[in-house]
């Protein structure tokens, strides 16, 4: 809004006019983003090749925060599960939360440099920004899942998430990489298969160091029956 020449108050914009655009914070600009990449995700990707980001950037204000969800809910769950059946030291569930959390983070950036990788032999284009698009955003649904884990019985409901996600992705590649459309769906298998390789390795060379360096020190419940 403009000011009078004195500019000591704002000028009210004429009749009839168009408000400028609200600016949110990051989070509000996460929630649209998260929303609309879930809801209409092919105008989305759209939207999200065309505009201008960094790596860094995208990190910051999208991958910190819902990379988060799923470790944080783990961890209520291994303490809920501990009140019921076992007992989970404290250490070992922070532990496991946070190394959850890093492997997440790490991952991101991984999916995108497979992508990156693979975009020629498909016919796509090697941009390292528009992998990490692609490997961000189409992880929205398979972070939100991880609220389930909360439950650790409803964890196996994630699997929506991560399905949805693997759907996100194969609509992203022809937007994002340039891939020719009948070449998306092997790229996108190639894909899957070479991340959920590399995934696996770090993460079991991740839990031998965590279960060697901090013991889950697991006992059960003992209950006092009467008599």
């Amino acid at each position: 809004m403009a000011t009078d020449p004195t500019g000591s108050a704002p000028i009210p914009p004429p009749p009839g006019a168009t408000p400028p655009p609200h600016v949110g914070g990051a989070h509000a600009s996460l929630i649209e983003r998260a929303k609309n990449i879930l809801m209409r995700p092919k105008e989305e990707w759209s939207v999200i090749a065309a505009e201008p980001a960094t790596i860094g950037g995208i990190y910051r204000d999208y991958v910190v925060i819902l990379a988060a969800i799923g470790p944080i809910a783990m961890a209520i769950g291994l303490l809920l599960m501990g009140n019921s059946f076992f007992h989970f030291s404290m250490s070992f569930i922070i532990g496991q939360a946070v190394i959850s959390y890093l492997l997440g983070l790490a991952g991101v950036y991984v999916l995108a440099l497979i992508i990156e990788a693979l975009a020629p032999n498909f016919g796509g284009v090697k941009d390292r920004v528009a992998a990490f698009k692609l490997a961000a955003y189409s992880m929205t649904a398979v972070w939100l899942a991880g609220i389930l884990s909360i439950i650790p019985m409803l964890g196996l409901l994630a699997i929506v998430g991560l399905i949805y996600t693997l759907y996100l992705l194969w609509l992203g590649l022809p937007v994002l990489m340039k891939s020719p459309e009948d070449k998306t769906t092997v790229y996108a298998v190639s894909v899957i298969i070479a991340y959920i390789v590399v995934y696996f390795v770090i993460a079991m060379i991740a839990s031998r160091i965590m279960w060697t360096l901090m013991p889950p020190a697991v006992s059960p419940v003992t209950f006092n029956l009467p008599g």
